[in-house]
């Protein structure tokens, strides 16, 4: 049997939003969790006094996760609809663990906001919602979930909805084309089958949006770029490292070039979701062994490509940023961390080239300091080796967050790279 057309899916949306109750009841209701897997998450979820928490603890399986009610690292999670297989990349929503959110959504494509009827947008909405957008996410589902706490009401749904259409359209989100769905996870409404309780919503299901996606064009003929999310020792198999192949192919027997360290190996085996393949491509979310690679000579945050064409290690680069969050002003000198595909690296501001006029889009030049709301190329130079590629050649390593002080600060696209002699 072919393998349905794979998507990456995150789920992201503010703390208690119900986003890990989200994907476990999709999970539940795919048929890709059993009767007999709820009922023991059931039992965990009331022994450590977190009843009603079931269907979290379906993505949450890290014990520290389960005492405190919090989603801490990126979760995998597959399931499949009669169109489309899924993997659920399901990021945390607490704040301490945006880093790994932006990780998670920079791999995916497409992502389900999850905000409730109770509560409408948080701050975490709005800056999950930003890098959504910043990190190259093209499609968006807003899941307006808890309707159940709100008595099914289409006026608290209308408000909702209209809350967030403000929210988002200034971010540059297309609101004509992303479903607003009501939804209540906890009881199963409106998530795969349409609600008795809603009798006024005329849309689609969660699981309808799900399959209306559109399956992006895959990069399968650029050069290799596949940036390393985690390196693993399995005893046996030797050094496992794991990541998303973002643009190109990789093949069992192929010569890679491990960059910014500048080391060569083999790909010995490549396998995705238990499986051995004989190659991955575009999209892959992979685990692949190495020959003539030790651990000590790959990491996060570093990216694989053929010796042919190698990824880029900048000297400095320059981007056009937006400043979304900075308690005072970006002057050079600046130094924030910047997370760019899985890398995480300090790196310092050398110039502020010129600001945009928001009413003309006009250079505005000889700038000291940008504060929140401008948008402006700026030039970078990396405290340490790093991988960056023009996001106009490799999108998803041209694309960064600034982050500082535990928030967004900005984010950025990069427009030039000058090369560093290695």
């Amino acid at each position: 049997m072919a393998e349905k057309p794979h998507l990456n899916l995150v789920f992201i949306g503010h703390v208690d939003h119900g986003k890990s109750t989200s994907v476990g009841r999709l999970l539940y209701e795919t048929g890709a969790m059993s009767e007999a897997e709820l009922r023991k998450l059931k039992e965990t979820a009331n022994a450590v006094g977190k009843a009603t928490f079931e269907f979290a603890f379906a993505m949450d399986t890290l014990k520290e996760e389960r005492e405190r009610g919090v989603t801490i690292d990126v979760a995998h999670k597959d399931f499949r609809t009669d169109k489309y297989y899924f993997t659920i990349i399901d990021a945390p929503g607490h704040k301490d663990f945006v880093k790994n959110m932006i990780t998670g959504t920079s791999q995916s494509d497409a992502a389900v906001l999850v905000v409730a009827a109770t509560d409408s947008w948080k701050e975490q909405t709005k800056e999950h919602a930003f890098l959504a957008r910043t990190m190259g996410v093209k499609q968006l589902i807003v899941s307006i979930n808890k309707i159940d706490a709100v008595e099914y009401k289409q006026e608290r749904f209308n408000e909702v909805k209209k809350q967030m259409e403000d929210l988002l359209k200034p971010m540059g989100w297309k609101i004509d084309q992303i479903p607003f769905i009501p939804v209540s996870s906890l009881k199963g409404d409106n998530v795969a089958k349409k609600s008795e309780n809603l009798p006024w919503y005329t849309g689609p299901t969660l699981l309808e949006a799900l399959n209306n996606l559109i399956l992006p064009e895959k990069p399968i003929n650029q050069p290799l770029r596949l940036p390393i999310q985690d390196v693993y020792t399995i005893p046996g198999i030797g050094t496992v490292p794991v990541g998303r192949v973002e643009t190109g192919t990789v093949k069992a027997g192929d010569k890679v070039i491990i960059m910014p360290g500048n080391v060569t190996g083999e790909i010995k085996s490549i396998e995705m979701h238990h499986q051995q393949l004989p190659q991955a491509q575009s999209g892959d979310n992979i685990g692949f062994s190495l020959k003539g690679v030790d651990k000590k000579s790959i990491k996060k945050g570093d990216v694989i490509g053929h010796p042919d064409n190698p990824p880029t290690v900048a000297e400095e680069f320059t981007a056009q940023i937006a400043v979304l969050n900075h308690p005072t002003a970006i002057t050079v000198g600046y130094q924030p961390v910047l997370h760019c595909h899985t890398a995480q690296v300090a790196c310092s501001v050398t110039q502020i080239i010129a600001k945009l006029d928001p009413k003309t889009g006009a250079k505005v030049e000889n700038v000291e300091f940008l504060k929140n709301g401008d948008v402006a190329f700026v030039k970078f130079k990396p405290t340490k080796l790093m991988v960056v590629e023009k996001a106009s050649e490799f999108s998803q390593l041209g694309r960064f967050a600034i982050r500082d002080m535990g928030r967004t600060v900005a984010a950025g696209l990069v427009t030039d790279v000058v090369p560093k002699k290695l």
